[in-house]
């Protein structure tokens, strides 16, 4: 009966997006409530969360340090932030949870999810990242191996690789401690990104997976039932923005399919979550797309869209 809850970004930010030591423990702390209740019915729980604003923010300060110390590659921002917000987690969930009665605890994995080395998205990347900055500062960054995309008025961003996740190497840990009862945090960000070498061996490369597609495979492999992607709307809206917009609730993956290509959802929104709510179904289990505050009442069939095989 394990369900995995995605965490969107809103829910590690202040409303208007900012990301301010205060701004994410405020909005760590409202999430946690909605989990909280969902682990106080006795569901085993796994989280996994989004990144962006965290890495943002480390990526700004490789840029302002880069003429002193080298800046942090970009796997390694992945941990940091991992770690960061797991933390804040960690605080959030046993503090929610003792409230509530609850001597569940949380555990935090900070872990890797393998991509292969000759994805197509190495050999031109397109996934934009952190802030855009003028000509000759983004030149001093390219000089320690960044790629850079002239972004026309706006300046220079930012490019890397954004390949498809294969699987979560740490789920074996993760799985541990949720047999041993504890709500698990794994993957966060979508997993520090890794390729295989000829010998085995393991490295991190310049990447930024997508968490939905991530939380997808993390949940096939741990056996969860349910996957849950949280985020800033109770379900998915056909035709959004007309005046003919309306919610989608309960969904065969075929249809669900048909769908996202006629209403085109955008890459940069939607999309993932619709196509990692598909990938979910397709292997077995129930997908639900649905806000924090609604996460119980989805999983009890009250809220959300709804994406069963």
């Amino acid at each position: 009966m394990t369900v995995l809850i995605a965490l969107g970004g809103n829910a590690m930010t202040a409303p208007d997006g900012s990301a301010r030591p205060e701004h994410q423990r405020a909005a760590i702390a409202v999430a946690s409530e909605s989990i909280a209740d969902v682990v106080a019915a006795g569901t085993p729980v796994v989280l996994t969360h989004g990144n962006g604003p965290q890495v943002g923010n480390l990526l700004v300060k490789n840029e302002i340090a880069a003429s002193v110390v080298p800046p942090v590659p970009l796997d390694w921002c992945g941990a940091q932030t991992q770690a960061t917000i797991g933390v804040l987690l960690l605080n959030a969930l046993d503090a929610a949870l003792a409230r509530r009665g609850s001597s569940t605890r949380t555990g935090v994995v900070v872990s890797r999810t393998l991509v292969r080395a000759d994805d197509p998205g190495f050999r031109s990347p397109t996934k934009p990242i952190g802030r855009y900055l003028p000509a000759d500062e983004a030149a001093e960054l390219a000089q320690h191996g960044q790629s850079w995309r002239d972004f026309g008025d706006r300046g220079w961003r930012r490019v890397v690789a954004s390949p498809e996740p294969i699987s979560c190497l740490d789920a074996p840990s993760a799985l541990a401690l949720l047999l041993a009862g504890f709500v698990v945090v794994c993957a966060g960000g979508g997993g520090v990104p890794v390729v295989r070498d000829a010998d085995g061996g393991l490295r991190g490369v310049e990447a930024v997976i997508d968490k939905d597609l991530t939380a997808a495979v993390l949940a096939t492999e741990l056996g969860a039932r349910t996957l849950v992607i949280a985020t800033d709307v109770e379900s998915v809206m056909l035709g959004f923005g007309s005046p003919q917009a309306r919610p989608l609730g309960q969904v065969q993956v075929a249809e669900m399919r048909a769908i996202a290509r006629a209403e085109g959802f955008p890459a940069g929104s939607m999309g993932p979550k619709v196509e990692a709510a598909c990938r979910f179904a397709e292997s077995g289990g129930r997908s639900i797309i649905t806000s924090l505050p609604r996460i119980a009442d989805a999983l009890a069939g009250q809220a959300g869209t709804v994406v069963v095989p």
